[in-house]
């Protein structure tokens, strides 16, 4: 538990750390760069483009690796208690009308349509793939409560204790 939370978090304090020193200087060097105006092909990548790239697979997965802790915990206590489902009615919300800002988007010209998409697919896959994770979150709401209140009805609430102090009788 509490060593693999340690491990997991200076990999997080550390890719953090990488990505505020590389990020701007690539930006310096971007700027540097555009004083001496090199051309390149539309199909390569540049650094800064490259960087973007693993911004967005990294951010991808941390995304998606975010609903799997919540969805674990609701399957092993089979309940939802204590989760708040509007958090999850807006995420996928959120989700929803960003993943089709980026398909609505797309470039009228075929030949720019799958270089678009490769562009942007690791925000693509972040926010439709938490989207689906959420649509089991909130199959999860629906199956424990239902499950909860089948169990509510079956056990009685006890109002009598069972030993009684025959001093105070």
């Amino acid at each position: 538990g509490s060593k693999s939370l340690k491990n997991f978090c200076i990999t997080w304090i550390t890719v953090w750390i990488a990505l505020c020193v590389i990020l701007p200087c690539q930006l310096l060097l971007r700027n540097q760069d555009q004083s001496t105006v090199i051309e390149r092909s539309n199909n390569s990548l540049d650094m800064i483009e490259m960087s973007g790239f693993i911004c967005g697979y990294i951010s991808c997965v941390f995304y998606l690796g975010s609903r799997f802790p919540q969805l674990y915990k609701n399957f092993r206590r089979r309940s939802t208690e204590g989760t708040s489902y509007l958090l999850f009615a807006l995420a996928m919300m959120g989700n929803t009308t960003y993943g089709l800002s980026l398909v609505l988007k797309v470039p009228a010209t075929e030949s720019f349509r799958t270089l678009y998409f490769l562009h942007h697919l690791p925000w693509l896959i972040g926010s439709f793939g938490v989207l689906f994770l959420d649509i089991f979150v909130t199959l999860q709401f629906i199956l424990y409560r239902q499950h909860q209140e089948r169990q509510s009805g079956v056990v009685a609430l006890e109002v009598e204790p069972l030993l009684v102090n025959e001093e105070a009788a």
